[in-house]
């Protein structure tokens, strides 16, 4: 369930540690805080740590799925009854906080995920703050900057993350929005900002307010694992929009469930490497 909410296996803002227990640095409407989760059976158990510990509890229910309704999707293909059945549980978690999403969605953009990962956490490292907590236990967490730190990033700064001019300039602007983006983050709202798409106001959404139905259109993979679960074939975005119209309103409660358990699109084409735009 948490899974999304990690950007990548070095995220500084993200933590499981090897006895499953999970480490959250973030920084809420009440300031910076820091959430360790424990699962043991059926009870999860919680501690917060910070000026936003308080806001983080508080939310828990929401980020396990409280506010989901799973109860209301019904399986019309053989491949997503079964993902149902092997996800027995699975809901989608909802973190209540858009721009936190945004920013690293933004950086995501056409790129390899391995380039904006190593962006995110340069950025987190440089201009982050320590997380909240145990001292032994929260080494090395970070919780992202504010909206005007993010502003303020010089121009050398985001050349050294391996971002582009134009994701910088992009997620300026974001930051520049940033509380009416809070207020409102429909995607009407959200896409109306200079260089946010529809895919990465789906991306946002999803794991700020766990919006069942939006979809990541313009994905290089979602419509190869769509189409081969639902048609038995790699379609286009269109293709894609189409098998999932009959899922409206949980349409990426679908691709979800086609992602954990699905079969896997073939890969046909050689592995691009790891631009590095540290070097230009």
């Amino acid at each position: 369930m948490l899974r999304p909410v990690r950007r990548g296996p070095n995220d500084p803002a993200f933590r499981i540690d090897r006895d499953g227990t999970f480490w959250r640095a973030c920084r809420t409407p009440e300031g910076p805080g820091t959430l360790r989760l424990r699962q043991r059976g059926s009870v999860v158990h919680a501690a917060a740590w910070g000026e936003g510990a308080g806001w983080l509890l508080e939310g828990l229910p929401e980020l396990l799925g409280a506010g989901d309704v799973p109860e209301e999707f019904v399986a019309r293909h053989p491949a997503v009854a079964e993902a149902v059945r092997r996800s027995a549980g699975l809901r989608l978690a909802r973190t209540g906080l858009v721009f936190e999403a945004l920013v690293p969605s933004i950086l995501e953009q056409k790129v390899l995920l391995e380039e904006a990962w190593r962006a995110w956490g340069y950025l987190l490292r440089r201009f982050g703050e320590p997380a909240p907590g145990p001292a032994e236990s929260t080494r090395g967490l970070r919780v992202p900057p504010p909206p005007r730190v993010w502003a303020l990033i010089p121009s050398w700064e985001w050349h050294r993350s391996g971002a582009e001019p134009v994701r910088a300039r992009t997620i300026v602007g974001a930051a520049r929005m940033a509380d009416r983006l809070e207020a409102d983050p429909s995607m009407e709202r959200l896409t109306s900002l200079p260089g946010i798409g529809v895919w990465t106001a789906a991306e946002a959404r999803q794991r700020a307010l766990g919006d069942a139905d939006a979809v990541s259109v313009g994905d290089y993979h979602l419509p190869r694992i769509v189409g081969r679960a639902l048609c038995g074939r790699p379609v286009d975005d269109a293709g894609m929009l189409e098998l999932l119209a009959p899922y409206a309103g949980h349409r990426h409660r679908v691709i979800r469930l086609l992602e954990v358990h699905g079969a896997r699109a073939e890969r046909r084409a050689p592995r691009l490497p790891v631009r590095d735009y540290r070097r230009f």
